[in-house]
């Protein structure tokens, strides 16, 4: 349990978790770290963020989140426009924030793959924990009202439906091509990346991470993805609350947030804090999320609080930010608790994190000291 006291050690050797205990002995030329009296936590995972592709204080220089010129851009991906220098990783990692999945915008029906990155690195491609993580698609009023206005579809959310069935037969015919082609290599179809990325979810290597946030566009998702037998991720999840035990029967998680904003618009009307503790509850696993820059990144623990202040236990209001993001992100072999053989992701509080004065004393990531900055 996470409030239960623990008296004894936690050795880090070579960027994992070596042992944990109370009897361990810890070679003496091995840094220490006096702990005593504090709260020491795993560090805490964002599973739906825009960091490095949204960057909070630019404007077109650091916009990477839609590429918005076709409704289906699956072959794109996250990675290629995610900037390491984003200040959305600093502001992550010194708020105690280790891990994040980054993902393009909700603006395509397909909007393309997000990938899963430790929060400090000079480049990309050390900082990656598991790439692709999930394709993102978008249901609701982003969508069709990025191409309504351009007089195309979807101009509703049948055709925003639609676009997205015909894309996943497409890939299956195109899976059943290659397959054909592993025999004679005459029927092989040529590459498409697109194509390519699709068949990963029906393989279901990588779930569809459905950008869903009222109680119809949610359900048309679990429709789609019972369909074509693929798994799910429910992002946003606002209305939730609403059909909290239909979506503990399908057994998807969700992810959900911002709720720490205004209601922009429409979608938003019933956002609530009450909502991650209702579908925990219910038997729902949750993640709880920041969606940075809509809210920003060192507000995750603020965010899990304010869930638990309108009635979430807080035990599984830790987990929403912890053990069930890894889970969901397809890592928790890696991070999300503190247990041997993990990696050493870890943050030193003065205090319970949910506690407004709280402060993320040390963060460790990798096994390196991030903060305090030296």
């Amino acid at each position: 349990m996470a409030g239960q006291e623990f008296i004894g050690s936690i050795w880090i050797e070579e960027g994992k978790i070596k042992a944990l205990g109370e009897k361990i002995e810890v070679p003496s030329e091995v840094k220490k770290i006096e702990a005593a009296g504090k709260w020491v936590l795993p560090g805490f995972i964002d599973a739906h963020t825009h960091v490095g592709i949204g960057e909070e204080i630019y404007q077109i220089e650091g916009d990477d989140l839609n590429e918005l010129t076709d409704p289906l851009t699956p072959e794109i991906r996250a990675i290629d426009g995610i900037n390491p220098e984003d200040e959305g990783f600093r502001d992550a990692r010194l708020g105690g924030v280790t891990t994040v999945f980054s993902t393009p915008g909700s603006g395509n029906v397909i909007g393309g793959t997000g990938v899963v990155l430790k929060t400090v690195g000079k480049i990309v491609d050390q900082m990656i924990v598991r790439e692709p993580a999930g394709l993102k698609v978008a249901f609701g009023e982003n969508p069709k009202g990025v191409y309504g206005e351009q007089k195309k579809m979807p101009m509703t959310r049948m055709g925003t439906a639609g676009l997205l069935r015909q894309a996943l037969v497409d890939a299956q015919t195109y899976l059943e091509k290659c397959e054909e082609g592993k025999a004679d290599p005459e029927k092989k179809p040529e590459r498409d990346l697109g194509l390519e990325n699709i068949v990963r979810v029906l393989k279901r290597e990588i779930p569809l991470r459905a950008h869903a946030h009222r109680s119809d566009d949610i359900m048309t998702a679990i429709r789609i993805a019972r369909e074509f037998d693929v798994d799910l991720v429910i992002e946003h999840c606002t209305d939730g609350h609403k059909i909290a035990e239909e979506l503990a029967e399908y057994g998807y998680p969700a992810v959900v947030g911002p709720s720490l904003v205004n209601r922009a618009k429409v979608e938003l009307k019933d956002k609530s804090f009450k909502t991650p503790g209702i579908l925990a509850r219910a038997g729902v696993k949750v993640a709880i999320i920041t969606d940075h820059s809509v809210t920003p990144i060192e507000r995750l623990p603020l965010c899990a609080a304010m869930a638990v202040k309108e009635g979430m236990d807080p035990e599984e209001a830790l987990k929403a930010i912890t053990i069930n993001p890894a889970e969901i992100l397809g890592i928790a072999d890696r991070v999300g608790s503190l247990e041997v053989g993990k990696d050493a992701d870890l943050v030193i509080w003065s205090e319970h994190p949910f506690v407004l004065q709280a402060e993320p004393e040390v963060v460790i990531i990798n096994a390196q000291i991030v903060k305090p900055e030296g």
